[in-house]
């Protein structure tokens, strides 16, 4: 098994992926491409990263026995979803390098921890409180006003997890419909657009960042992702430095990607820190086809101490998310001049359900 120099692989190395959906399937894809061999931890049988890994383990993240036979077949450790259980992570990194490491799922795991952090940095971010009883949101709501936003302190993505505090909501309602959990309230940013930085760190601290993108979601989805963003090139250097100082902060190690609100307009444009994903993300799928490397191939460069692929720009780029039966339409998108289609290998589609995403690119406008 290669060994550590440095803290940098060599092709042959086994990465191992905690979690098996269709992020640590792309990630494998990449890492192959670069001839690592990957090893996917996930307790469900049936994964789509199963498909295309040079190994499995099917266990529980909680299963300890498993965790390490797991640790000792890998080289280095990293995952595609945020909420891995935090004595999972504190396991793996005693005996493995995992990268991103366990502060980064620890500060991003919970709202409020992650808006007190980016915060601290100087970074702006929407006014917030902490919720743990109705108390608490009668008194926050009181504060923030309405509209704004009730959400869970974890375990929220695609807007779940969320309720609106509108100018008729009960509140006693809108707690128990989040289950009373542990909250934060945020007051409502009206924005212009949403956009996102998606970028990348390495283990010497070298960073890269890719082109500012924007975002349209549907029904708390995210829909079509489209570079460049349209905002002012200041805005765009204010947002990739936010990025820069969140990574920094965190010792981060891979892809990452900042969600941000566009507040304002011309001179008075800024950006808002929403939130932080410690991972490749869906709004980076634009990558694959529309920068010179991809959010996954430089996840994979990053967490292996490999040298960072250029993040440039290959053109206009649109990224169409496959949601539930937009799937089904795979044979037109085939048929699409220009159009790079990919499915995630699941085997039944439902409403909110990414199936796939197909990417465009087209040249630059003169």
């Amino acid at each position: 098994m290669p060994a550590f120099a440095g803290q940098a692989l060599a092709p042959g190395a086994v990465l191992g992926i905690i979690g098996g959906g269709q992020l640590a399937r792309m990630i494998a894809l990449a890492a192959a491409d670069l001839g690592i061999r990957c090893h996917i931890f996930a307790p469900e049988t049936e994964n789509p990263a199963f498909d295309v890994a040079a190994a499995r383990t099917v266990a529980a993240y909680e299963d300890e026995a498993a965790l390490a036979r797991f640790a000792d077949a890998v080289d280095v450790v990293t995952y595609e979803f945020e909420n891995v259980p935090a004595a999972t992570a504190a396991f793996l990194s005693q005996r493995k390098p995992l990268h991103p490491g366990a502060r980064a799922l620890a500060v991003t795991q919970d709202r409020l921890s992650e808006k007190s952090f980016v915060a601290e940095l100087g970074l702006e971010v929407a006014p917030f409180r902490a919720v743990d009883s109705l108390g608490d949101l009668e008194a926050a709501v009181a504060t923030l006003g309405r509209p704004s936003v009730l959400k869970t302190r974890r375990f929220g993505y695609d807007g779940k997890g969320q309720v609106k505090i509108l100018a008729g909501t009960d509140l006693g309602e809108a707690y128990a419909a989040i289950g009373r959990q542990p909250a934060v309230l945020e007051g409502f940013v009206t924005f212009a657009r949403e956009v996102s930085v998606v970028a990348a760190r390495g283990t010497d601290g070298t960073f890269a960042a890719f082109d500012l993108c924007e975002n349209e979601h549907r029904d708390h989805v995210l829909a079509f992702t489209r570079v460049p963003a349209q905002v002012s090139a200041p805005t765009e250097a204010a947002a990739i430095e936010a990025a820069r100082q969140i990574a920094a902060a965190l010792g981060y190690v891979g892809v990452f990607a900042v969600e941000l609100f566009v507040v304002g307009e011309g001179a008075s444009e800024r950006v808002v820190v929403n939130e932080i994903a410690p991972r490749v993300h869906n709004s980076g799928h634009w990558t694959s086809e529309g920068a010179q490397t991809s959010q996954f191939h430089q996840h994979v460069r990053a967490v292996c101490g490999f040298p960072l692929g250029s993040a440039a720009r290959r053109g206009r780029v649109e990224m169409e998310n496959l949601i539930g039966d937009a799937a089904l339409r795979w044979r037109d998108l085939l048929a699409e001049p220009g159009a790079h289609l990919h499915l995630y290998g699941k085997h039944s589609a439902r409403p909110g359900r990414k199936m796939g995403h197909v990417t465009r690119v087209w040249p630059e406008r003169s």
